[in-house]
């Protein structure tokens, strides 16, 4: 294997656009050698950032729920696919919930100078954004790539590349337009492509 990709679904909608468009990407990356893995934001039980600090001196959060088994996961990953809609020109509630709680990364990077991912792993770590806005004005992504940057770099994890589609109000059903489900591919291929040529 290539090394393992993990796609995040910041969409409430398990099987819309973002998500079919998700599912061609990681089809992509496992075609190109990868093991793949979708985590679903809205199927976790979870809480929002309470700021109790406890990951100031540990590596983990105090909240027991479901992201105790996601930070692992995160940690030893090679590579991540986020797809998310605009909302209210940014990210859904629930996925910058998501991320937030990624605390835990943050402060074992920039506090206590002890980063959760290796420098090894760091090195070849990508992350490509996939994001649709039923809106087509210029700066309709500017918020989420604002977000998704702080939160690869959080994790130790470059912004590699993007899919970034507008006036999907106009198209509606991306499954009748074959480009963007190629496109969509084409990036978690090359993504994918990216991690078997590491040395």
């Amino acid at each position: 294997m290539a090394g393992k990709v993990i796609g995040i679904l910041g969409s409430p909608l398990g099987e819309g656009n973002t998500a079919v468009l998700l599912d061609r990407a990681l089809k992509g990356a496992e075609d190109a050698g990868c093991s793949i893995e979708k985590i679903v934001v809205t199927g976790l039980d979870f809480q929002s950032c309470q700021e109790m600090m406890f990951c100031a001196e540990h590596e983990t959060c105090i909240m027991d729920d479901d992201m105790q088994a996601i930070y692992p996961k995160i940690r030893v990953m090679d590579s991540v696919i986020i797809a998310t809609p605009v909302m209210t020109m940014g990210i859904p509630g629930q996925l910058k919930c998501f991320m937030d709680r990624f605390q835990v990364f943050f402060m074992a990077k920039y506090m206590r100078k002890k980063p959760l991912v290796s420098k090894e792993l760091k090195k070849k770590r990508r992350g490509l954004l996939i994001s649709i806005s039923g809106m087509n004005i210029p700066e309709v992504f500017d918020g989420v790539k604002m977000t998704v940057k702080a939160f690869f770099d959080i994790i130790d994890c470059q912004y590699w590349d993007d899919l970034l589609i507008r006036d999907m109000d106009g198209i509606r059903d991306v499954r009748k337009r074959s480009d963007l489900l190629e496109a969509a591919y084409s990036k978690g291929y090359a993504l994918g492509k990216a991690l078997s040529e590491e040395p």
